[in-house]
């Protein structure tokens, strides 16, 4: 117990240390992806790699998602003669918090942990090390067109998982809840407006090149062989879906600001 204190102090000094690391790594990718050269294939042939693989797994998710919120709510609904309103309660969870959010988790789980293999792989099989003696810069080839990339998909399986999620709402409110397939979709259309699905859109933006930042960042720094590709990928999964739920709280709050309750 004496050691407690100590101990908590240098995972915090750790942490620290590891964070600032990664935000100078941020910058520096950020300083490249605003000047020449660009590598626009490489950056599309990744959009399609993280959109297109991951969008099963967004899918069922939101799917999922709308269709357990339905069958939680619409009972207590009921009860106060309210059941329509279940159009209203799934749309604006599934719009704002859980599309967003599910998308980008399932997205640094899915897409994230093979960006760092990848990474992790070309750097102790120094493979990187050639792309420099190439005169090819590999934060600009590597790192840059893995966030912008992210920063792309991500948005972009969200509008899909919004759709789904609501898609799934509606299911159970037609078969659980005998409402009409106009009358689910007139409350939906009439009570989710553009305030409430564009802050959620904007927070996966951010979202994705935190994905692609810390996904790339934790391949560069792998060492040790296959052990630590390993390593890197799994601490990638559990910084990025830390950092995401960390940064949606202070997203929320801005985005609130921004656009209203």
């Amino acid at each position: 117990m004496k050691n407690l204190p100590r101990a908590l102090g240098s995972d915090f000094i750790t942490y620290a240390n590891s964070a600032g690391r990664m935000f100078l790594f941020w910058a520096d990718a950020m300083g490249k992806a605003v000047t020449p050269q660009f590598y626009f294939r490489e950056t599309i042939r990744q959009v399609f790699s993280i959109g297109v693989k991951s969008l099963l797994l967004t899918s069922t998710v939101a799917l999922s998602v709308g269709m357990v919120m339905a069958m939680q709510t619409i009972g207590t609904l009921k009860t106060f003669g309210a059941v329509n309103y279940v159009a209203v309660v799934v749309g604006l969870a599934v719009v704002k918090e859980l599309g967003p959010v599910l998308t980008a988790l399932m997205v640094a789980g899915r897409a994230g942990s093979g960006i760092s293999a990848e990474i992790g792989s070309m750097k102790v099989t120094r493979q990187i090390d050639a792309l420099t003696v190439s005169a090819v810069n590999p934060i600009r080839y590597l790192v840059v067109t893995r966030i912008v990339a992210c920063m792309i998909a991500v948005p972009l399986l969200a509008v899909i998982a919004d759709i789904l999620g609501i898609g799934g709402g509606l299911l159970i409110g037609i078969v659980q809840g005998n409402i009409g397939y106009h009358l689910y979709m007139s409350y939906t259309l009439t009570y989710i407006g553009y305030v409430d699905v564009l802050p959620g859109l904007l927070k996966t933006i951010f979202f994705g090149m935190l994905i692609g930042t810390v996904a790339s960042y934790y391949g560069f720094k792998t060492t040790g062989g296959t052990e630590g590709v390993g390593n890197s990928t799994k601490a990638s999964v559990v910084s990025t879906s830390l950092m995401i739920m960390i940064s949606d709280v202070v997203l929320t709050r801005i985005m609130i600001i921004i656009f209203g309750e």
